[in-house]
């Protein structure tokens, strides 16, 4: 499934400085990040719930937040990109 996560981590402290760099490396480890705070995934249920459960032991829920928008259909049909687009299709032929 086609997945957009947004999140918006507190770094007034030292510690909130830490939950968003371990928010933006776990959003790394599964998905493509397009802008600051914004990545896209292509996931199935188990790993979402990997991917969920990381993050919820991250956040201060008090301070922080996370959405997870389930988006219908491929990205393809789905984005409309403008400007800058460093997206990779990784099921694509990559050339380097």
């Amino acid at each position: 499934m086609y997945l957009l996560v947004t999140y918006d981590i507190s770094t007034e402290t030292p510690e909130g400085s830490r939950r968003l760099r371990h928010v933006c490396q776990a959003c790394k480890d599964f998905g493509q990040r397009v802008q600051y705070s914004v990545f896209e995934f292509d996931l199935d249920e188990a790993q979402l719930e990997i991917l969920k459960h990381r993050l919820l032991e991250l956040i201060e829920p008090n301070e922080d937040s996370i959405r997870i928008y389930r988006l219908r259909g491929k990205r393809e049909e789905i984005v409309e990109s403008y400007g800058v687009d460093k997206y990779v299709d990784f099921d694509g032929p990559l050339f380097f």
